[in-house]
């Protein structure tokens, strides 16, 4: 499937490329929470630097579903924001390749087209609505309804840290049964995330509620990532409220590079991260195979 989207043309709509090989959940049925204008297909920016597809529009939010392989279903279930700035959303590099990773390993996959561009509160409802909905929806795919964890990269990997401290919080009036169930992850997954310090001094960003309830979170970063500060003051905030962690920085890397072969911090963090959520997610799952 990877090759499959390298080669098609950027200019094709993104519903039309996947709806024939993923299904497409679209978070809200009727109104977007605080949006007026209609909902239309994804935008699709000209800009294909680096061979990423940036989506530069979202205004009908949705769940783009990879399927567990069958041979290594496990029942957990990883939701996955791209970064992109709260602008764009990398959704290849930072969204398709991973699901494709992780279908393979056993988990049911999840790629959040949330809104952008500039667009942080309704980011933040697409993430609650998304967690709410795939835990809703559990049964269809053989999730376990508490196995359910969020991975984002840069502004995707801030959108994730939101999810996994702010999910009391009520932004959008409920639409239907959905809207009753949790919106806390069970798990988080934070590479190279950005706009944790936005406090004074750098310090952790204040809308950030980190207590004794927040996921335990696997957090990876460049020491030379413009954004690394972010992930120090997460795991200083973890740290401090006793909840369990893992945070590596690798010296160089830089910001952006996902998962693609060729720089050692893209090729280094899924490795840790398989093996943190074999111990994190699955360990109750069977013990003899850990």
């Amino acid at each position: 499937m990877k090759a499959l989207y390298l080669f098609i043309p950027i200019m094709l709509c993104l519903s039309t490329i996947y709806s024939k090989d993923h299904e497409v959940i679209e978070l809200w049925p009727q109104d977007v929470p605080g949006q007026a204008e209609p909902k239309v297909a994804p935008s699709i920016s000209k800009n294909n630097k680096g061979a990423t597809i940036r989506i530069d529009k979202v205004t009908n939010p949705a769940l783009i579903v990879y399927e567990a392989n069958p041979e290594h279903r496990n029942g957990a279930a990883v939701i996955i924001c791209p970064g992109g700035g709260y602008s764009i959303l990398a959704v290849d590099k930072e969204g398709y390749e991973v699901a494709e990773w992780l279908s393979e390993l056993g988990y049911t996959a999840f790629v959040l087209q949330y809104r952008v561009p500039r667009n942080r509160k309704g980011a933040l409802q697409d993430a609650q609505r998304a967690i709410r909905t795939v835990r809703g929806m559990a049964k269809d795919w053989d999730i376990d309804t508490d196995r359910i964890g969020i991975l984002g990269f840069s502004a995707g990997g801030s959108l994730s840290a939101r999810a996994s401290t702010l999910y009391l919080d009520a932004d959008y009036a409920p639409i239907d049964s959905y809207d009753s169930l949790s919106a806390r992850p069970d798990f988080a997954v934070l590479i190279y995330p950005a706009y944790l310090d936005e406090g004074t001094n750098h310090a952790l960003t204040p809308e950030l509620k980190v207590d004794k309830n927040t996921p335990p979170m696997f957090i990876f970063v460049a020491g030379d990532d413009q954004y690394a500060n972010s992930s120090l003051v997460m795991s200083a905030a973890l740290k401090k409220k006793k909840v369990p962690f893992e945070l590596h920085i690798l010296p160089k890397g830089g910001h952006g590079f996902g998962m693609r072969p060729g720089n050692r911090a893209a090729e280094t963090w899924p490795l840790l991260c398989e093996e943190w959520m074999q111990f994190t997610v699955l360990r109750d799952k069977d013990p003899n195979k850990l």
